[in-house]
């Protein structure tokens, strides 16, 4: 019996140890993009499976979506989770009603279909849950996935482009999981590395200039990526596009949904070795993953073992060749036309607060305010040049990420930003006791009903109400009534008091049933067969709801605002 029992031992130490071939994401292209969001589970461990969520036949994440500029894309989300949920486009400039966050929610068993231009700088975008305090728990488990844009400018250039051959998708995550092995959205004992959801991952890379596209899609971690032996590399992009110049470096750290292209110059490495390294022991206290900050009494644990400390995330073997390399780095790549200061028409200040300077673990606000759907932070007329600056006034490091736009950063305490923060960002890592201004533009897109976000994009934080909300207006003025039309639908007026008028051409309706934005049902009319009628809302307290409509072809959801 004892030698079995450490037979088992042995087994289990050498399931935890083996390397694991890099998984590598499937891709989809064009112009019309199909994502099933479903629940699955995967082997990460031995015993139990770890229950997943994924997209289309993934059983983790999801595939990577190429987008070309200038190009119209429809897409359709389908929902079989079994739960309320939304996609966001992080970094992808979109209308508002298809941005997917909050206020955009796709309920179970049903579908939504946003369409639009492709506006953005080539880069690494992402897709991602953004469901009012379940962000943590749908995004850490799977439901992600890398956007690549493509655009004439960065066509030009001579770097590598072959997705899975010379360019490498890295979806990088540090999770904790219990002892049933399953995700803890607000674990702050990390320790499980994933890339591409591979635990313990290698990858065979040719010995030529290689393009790694760096995602940091941990729920709170912050990286310190580098080379073992600080090998140099060269940074080609931020959040947003291409750098003025590569940038040669040694060191890129990136918080939670921060990305960044490197260029790693493999030539005349063949059949050597090397690893894709956190340099964690270099983060300054206050950022998740340095050190381990002292934690007043009751607070929940946050003493990983990662923290603090340098460790591998992926093994790189670097093997021959292949046909065609790229083996030279441009210097030069593309002239980033920067806002003039001079051009901002307002500017905002934002502090990052908390009920105590010794709080740790949250709840966190902006302006000591928790995020409330029905508040409006701002109104920002449409074409706006704005610089915000953010203050951190609390203990721990915060990622504030802004949707809509992308935007440049400044200054940080009154410093010019270092090379590799010079690009379009949506991300921005704000320390303890820091100050970083940056300027923007709202263009392109207004709406005087759906607000755009920005939050901490540590995901408990978000899910605790570090969050706000914005409107870019078209009039400057306040909600504006509208007909929704749709598949043959009108719904009127929006916003509405007492009753909303709703009609069909060619459909019959059997069932109306009102939603709030967290998924819950407050209202159901069955036994229906018209095409139209007046649907009473006067009994919901003012804000946001969704209308469902199930007819003789299907369903169809709409949004409205009870004033």
């Amino acid at each position: 019996m004892k030698n079995y029992f450490f037979a088992l031992l042995s087994m289990a130490s050498a399931m935890l140890q083996s390397q694991n071939l890099l998984f590598i994401p499937d891709t989809l292209s064009g112009t019309s993009f199909s994502l099933t969001m479903h629940r699955d589970s995967v082997q990460f461990f031995p015993g139990k499976k770890s229950n997943t969520y994924a997209f289309n036949t993934n059983k983790y994440l999801g595939p990577t979506l190429f987008f070309k500029q200038g190009t119209t894309v429809s897409i359709t989300v389908n929902n079989q989770v079994g739960d309320t949920t939304t996609v966001h486009w992080h970094g992808v400039h979109v209308p508002s009603k298809w941005d997917g966050g909050p206020h955009t929610p796709i309920l179970p068993n049903s579908t939504w279909s946003p369409t639009f231009k492709v506006l953005d700088h080539a880069a690494t975008y992402w897709y991602h849950p953004h469901m009012h305090m379940k962000t943590a728990i749908q995004a850490i488990k799977g439901a992600a996935g890398l956007i690549i844009v493509r655009d004439e400018q960065e066509a030009a250039l001579n770097l590598p482009r072959r997705y899975g051959i010379d360019d490498f998708p890295l979806v990088v995550q540090c999770q904790q999981y219990d002892s049933l092995n399953q995700a803890m959205p607000r674990g702050m004992r990390d320790s499980t590395i994933l890339v591409n959801g591979t635990r313990n991952p290698y990858v065979n890379l040719p010995a030529q200039v290689i393009r790694l596209r760096l995602l940091n899609a941990s729920g709170e971690r912050s990286f310190n990526f580098g080379l073992s032996g600080n090998k140099s590399f060269y940074q080609i992009a931020s959040d947003g596009g291409l750098l003025d110049n590569a940038n040669l470096s040694t060191r890129l750290r990136l918080s939670p949904g921060e990305r960044a292209e490197i260029l790693v110059n493999l030539n005349g490495l063949s059949a050597q070795t090397l690893s894709l390294m956190c340099y964690g022991s270099e983060l300054p206290m206050g950022v998740q993953g340095g050190p381990t900050m002292p934690m007043p009494p009751g607070s929940p644990p946050m003493n990983s073992p990662l923290n603090g400390i340098d460790y591998s995330m992926l093994k790189i073997n670097v093997v021959a060749q292949s046909v065609n390399p790229i083996t030279v780095i441009p210097t030069s790549l593309v002239a980033n036309a920067l806002y003039p200061i001079n051009s901002a028409i307002a500017s905002r200040k934002i502090s990052f607060t908390a009920d105590s300077v010794m709080v740790m673990d949250g709840p966190f606000y902006f302006n000591d305010s928790s995020f409330n759907m029905m508040r409006i932070d701002y109104r920002i007329p449409l074409n706006s040049t704005e610089i915000w600056t953010l203050i951190n006034r609390t203990m721990v490091a915060h990622p504030f990420h802004l949707h809509d736009a992308q935007f440049f950063l400044i200054q940080r305490n009154g410093i010019p930003v270092s090379a590799e923060e010079k690009g379009r960002k949506d991300v921005v890592l704000v320390l303890p006791d820091d100050s970083v201004s940056f300027i923007t533009k709202f263009e392109d897109y207004a709406d005087d009903q759906i607000p755009y976000m920005f939050h901490c994009h540590i995901l408990m934080h978000e899910d605790d109400g570090m969050m706000g909300q914005f409107i870019v207006s078209s009039n400057g003025v306040g909600l504006t009534k509208q007909r929704l039309t749709y598949a043959d639908f009108l719904i009127y007026p929006n916003p509405s008091e007492n009753s909303l008028h709703i009609k069909t051409t060619n459909k019959i309706i059997q069932k109306a049933e009102v939603y709030n934005l967290l998924g819950q049902s407050l209202l159901i009319i069955n036994a229906m067969a018209l095409s139209e009628f007046d649907l009473d809302i006067s009994e919901l307290q003012s804000g946001s709801y969704i209308v469902k409509l199930s007819h003789n072809e299907g369903t169809q959801t709409f949004n409205f605002i009870k004033k």
